[in-house]
C-alpha cells in the first residue's frame, strides 16, 4: 500500500507530463505567409501581360458569370490573348478556342496600352465584333482624385 501512496504522489509532482492545450503560434505563423503571399500573387494572375492602360473616370463594371478573356495589346503593335501571344491572322481561332462552349456568348475584354495604336485596337474590336461576339469591352484604369 505504501507503494502505491509514493508512486500516486509522484505521478502528480510530475511537471513534464502531455500538455493538453493546443500550440496556436506555427498556425498563425504559416497563415501570415500564407496572407502575404497571396497579396502579392493576386494583383500578377489579372494579366501577365504589362501595359500601361489609359486612365478614366468611369466607373468600375461588375463582372458576372465566367471568367472573361482578355486580349491584350502592346505600344510595339503585339497581341496577347491571355499571356500568348498571337497574329491578327490567328485572333479568331484563338479565341474561338479559348472561348470553348460560350462561342460567341463569352465576354471579351480588350487591354490597350496608353500609347498603342489606336487603329490596331480598334481592328481587333472590329474583328471580333465581325465574327459575332457583342459582349466586348475595353479595360482602362481609373484615375485618381
Amino acid at each position: 500500500m505504501s507503494m502505491s501512496l509514493q508512486s500516486a504522489r509522484g505521478r502528480r509532482g510530475r511537471r513534464g507530463g502531455p500538455i493538453g492545450d493546443i500550440n496556436v503560434t506555427p498556425l498563425v505563423d504559416v497563415m501570415l505567409v500564407l496572407l502575404i503571399v497571396f497579396m502579392v500573387t493576386a494583383p500578377l494572375l489579372t494579366s501577365g501581360v504589362p501595359i500601361d492602360l489609359p486612365q478614366t473616370n468611369a466607373p468600375e463594371m461588375k463582372v458576372e458569370g465566367t471568367r472573361p478573356l482578355t486580349i491584350s495589346v502592346t505600344p510595339e503593335g503585339q497581341v496577347y490573348l491571355g499571356e500568348d501571344q498571337i497574329t491578327l491572322d490567328t485572333l479568331l481561332t484563338s479565341v474561338a478556342a479559348a472561348a470553348g462552349e460560350a462561342g460567341t456568348q463569352q465576354r471579351l475584354y480588350i487591354r490597350g496600352d496608353a500609347t498603342a495604336d489606336y487603329g490596331l485596337i480598334m481592328q481587333v474590336m472590329g474583328d471580333l465584333s465581325r465574327a459575332g461576339y457583342a459582349r466586348i469591352g475595353l479595360i482602362t484604369q481609373q484615375r485618381e482624385p
